[in-house]
């Protein structure tokens, strides 16, 4: 496990995105201001319970693709509070050998980093506590277990909604390029992020209240969801809503519930 020696203060004066994200799930690693915030959105967005859930299904959908693809080495950035089955445990599933490396900046996710280290004696999980816009400091740390020459599976799944692109501000997309191009050839981008096109009311209510409490929250359309995606080559079906990536019998049941406003796609890099 790499990043500070020193173990981060967790603030539970404000919400956090992870532990809001968690309470989703029906985890028990948050704090009551991060409940309330959640409750307070759900409230707004029926879909956030149903939206969490999808995401961590298209995650696993997709990381078993490009693990039975041949992608041996995967990097999750915004890994978020663990659930099991954890990303490693699905990659190893269908490659014991392949290795792990979680990245994420919230003190709670590293207290409990070391239930994302126990993976298949053949692979290697490590742990890395480091901000996604630390582009050069996250890739350093992940090479001392990743072998960047050859093809990684890049992970950020419900990530790019909490980081904005304005002028002034956090530039995503030129976040996501950096990560990209430190890539080999074949490598895959994983990409899911909360959109207004689908449920205009609802989304932008509930971005009022992540930003209410503190979080900056980012919807994107299409277009600029498909930016992303620039330069790479497309997996089948494209860019479509989270529940429709390749559906298992569980997103088909969730897409008869009513629309969840997500993007997803996943591409290759040539």
């Amino acid at each position: 496990m790499t990043g500070s020696d020193a173990a981060p203060r967790i603030d539970t004066s404000r919400p956090h995105p992870a532990r809001v994200y968690d309470w989703w799930l029906g985890g028990k690693d948050n704090y009551p201001v991060d409940e309330e915030l959640a409750r307070r959105i759900l409230a707004l967005d029926n879909t956030a319970v149903r939206g969490a859930r999808a995401n961590r299904r298209f995650m696993h959908r997709a990381v078993r693709t490009v693990a039975e693809a041949g992608i041996r080495q995967f990097l999750d950035i915004g890994t978020g509070i663990p659930t099991e089955p954890n990303l490693h445990q699905v990659a190893q599933g269908v490659a014991p050998q392949a290795r792990v490396v979680y990245a994420d900046n919230d003190p709670i996710v590293l207290r409990h980093a070391q239930a994302l280290l126990h993976g298949s004696a053949e692979g290697s999980t490590d742990y890395v506590h480091a901000d996604a816009r630390d582009v050069g400091s996250l890739l350093a740390r992940a090479e001392e277990s990743l072998d960047f020459t050859r093809p990684v599976a890049l992970s950020l799944v419900a990530l790019t909604h909490y980081l904005g692109d304005e002028a002034d501000g956090d530039d995503v997309h030129g976040m996501v390029r950096k990560y990209v191009a430190a890539l080999a050839p074949g490598s895959c981008l994983i990409l899911s992020q909360v959109t207004p096109d689908l449920n205009p009311e609802a989304v932008a209510k509930a971005a009022g209240a992540f930003r209410a409490g503190g979080t900056p929250f980012h919807p994107r359309s299409i277009t600029e969801f498909q930016r992303f995606f620039e330069g790479l080559e497309l997996l089948g079906p494209g860019v479509i809503p989270v529940t429709g990536w390749r559906p298992e019998a569980e997103d088909v049941a969730v897409q008869a519930e009513g629309v969840v406003p997500v993007y997803a796609g996943v591409a290759r890099k040539p």
